[in-house]
């Protein structure tokens, strides 16, 4: 797998339960940044990490945990 494919993964927003779509950027591994929901547009912290098999995996929290 390349170092700087983007990597399509499904997350579950913290506030509405809805499963979203969104793409990890190897760049952003062990950072956090805010992207909204595309349900119902509440804003979610995303933290990008890497797995021991060398894929991307986000962690969601919402803005009050």
């Amino acid at each position: 797998m390349s170092a700087y494919a983007l990597q399509e993964s499904t997350v579950y927003c913290p506030y509405c339960g809805e499963a979203i779509a969104v793409l990890l950027n190897p760049e952003d591994v062990d950072t956090s940044y805010i992207e909204d929901c595309q349900v119902c547009c509440q804003p979610i912290e995303f933290v990008v990490r890497e797995s021991s098999g060398g894929w991307l995996e986000a962690e969601v929290r919402s803005d009050n945990e």
